[in-house]
């Protein structure tokens, strides 16, 4: 049994590899762990890793409780996205380009933010790129880091079951958009309230994201992308309001749940066909390298989702070039070994051809 640490420019690669030989005498990779204890003792956590464990409850699932505030809002915010699209032809070439640039930093604050840096501490990050992070996500208005982080660390953890928050075993409506227009399985916020959360309370700055979220994000997710289209070069204050903040922030939802619905039923499985998720490199061009979904979900604690780097991954190039700016650092890096080895015990055979 093998343990690999290498570190260089930040980076460090984790795995542990087994193998046994066979009678012709080559070396044939027979099964790969990561020794989650020290991988965890490195993170300061495990609650991203799948609990085998877990058992749903017999009997009759609970009724289906709908949250009609949601639904009208969700409805209006569409509806208003779908006017934004007409007035396009209408908008100047610069209000488009901020509506894009509005698109990206706040895509930024939920993958390389609330994501890969607090859910699943994969790389660190120092105080100010915290900060930026932090409004990133605020202008993105997809519940506050803390929230975000519960949700998303009890998916991993119990993915596809009843305590699965975008569970996608009941459809690709429900894992999109309809785990929101509906009341939570009660064994989400069971499973949800037995998390430990420690590491995120401990953060101020997540905290005090979540002390002023709505105002938060009445300034940074319709506010400013609105006022500066209108102040600065005397846009319509009607294409302003529906193109950089609506549309952009329609398109910005809807790019985050494909992760959850399609990226969980569409694409191959090359890491683990035992699983939902999948590899969908469209998802992954729309949510910035969020589309290595069966990667991802075989091995959480990889700082880029992806054995890839940069391909289809705006995410990825952005951590590394906040390391080499010195505001990241630690990386965590799944080793060619270990992937190598899951490919062959527990992969669909999809690699081979691709």
């Amino acid at each position: 049994l093998s343990k690999e640490f290498s570190s260089a420019s930040s980076t460090t690669t984790v795995g542990t590899v087994t193998s046994r030989v066979t009678r012709n005498g080559d070396a044939v990779m027979e099964k790969d762990l990561l020794n989650h204890e020290d991988l965890a003792g490195d993170r300061g956590m495990i609650d991203d890793i799948f609990d085998e464990t877990y058992r749903e409850k017999e009997g009759p699932k609970p009724p289906m409780r709908y949250v009609w505030r949601n639904i009208i809002l969700m409805s209006l915010l569409h509806l208003g996205g779908i006017f934004g699209l007409t007035l396009i032809p209408s908008a100047k070439i610069q209000t488009l380009a901020w509506a894009i640039l509005c698109f990206l930093v706040s895509a930024l604050g939920i993958t390389a933010g609330s994501h890969r840096l607090w859910s699943h501490r994969s790389y660190k990050a120092t105080l100010p790129l915290r900060i930026f992070l932090t409004i990133a996500n605020s202008m993105a208005f997809q519940n506050d880091i803390y929230e975000w982080v519960r949700d998303h660390r009890v998916h991993h953890k119990f993915s596809e079951t009843d305590a699965d928050p975008h569970n996608a075993m009941r459809g690709f409506f429900f894992s999109h958009i309809g785990w929101l227009l509906v009341r939570k399985h009660p064994d989400v916020i069971e499973k949800g309230q037995k998390l430990d959360l420690s590491d995120i309370k401990a953060d101020k700055v997540v905290m005090f994201q979540r002390r002023y979220y709505k105002p938060s994000v009445v300034l940074l997710c319709f506010t400013l992308p609105t006022v500066v289209p209108w102040y600065f070069w005397d846009e319509s204050i009607v294409i302003s309001f529906f193109i950089p903040a609506i549309l952009r922030y329609t398109i910005g939802l809807n790019a985050t749940w494909l992760v959850n619905s399609a990226a969980h039923m569409f694409g191959n499985r090359p890491y683990d066909q035992h699983i939902n998720p999948r590899e969908n490199p469209l998802v992954s061009l729309g949510a910035l390298g969020e589309g290595f979904h069966n990667y991802h979900h075989t091995f959480p604690y990889d700082y880029s989702t992806s054995e890839f780097g940069w391909r289809f991954n705006i995410t990825t190039a952005f951590i590394d070039l906040m390391c080499l700016l010195g505001l990241a650092s630690d990386r965590k890096k799944v080793s060619k070994e270990v992937i190598l080895a899951r490919k062959m015990r527990t992969g669909d055979g999809s690699h081979k051809s691709g």
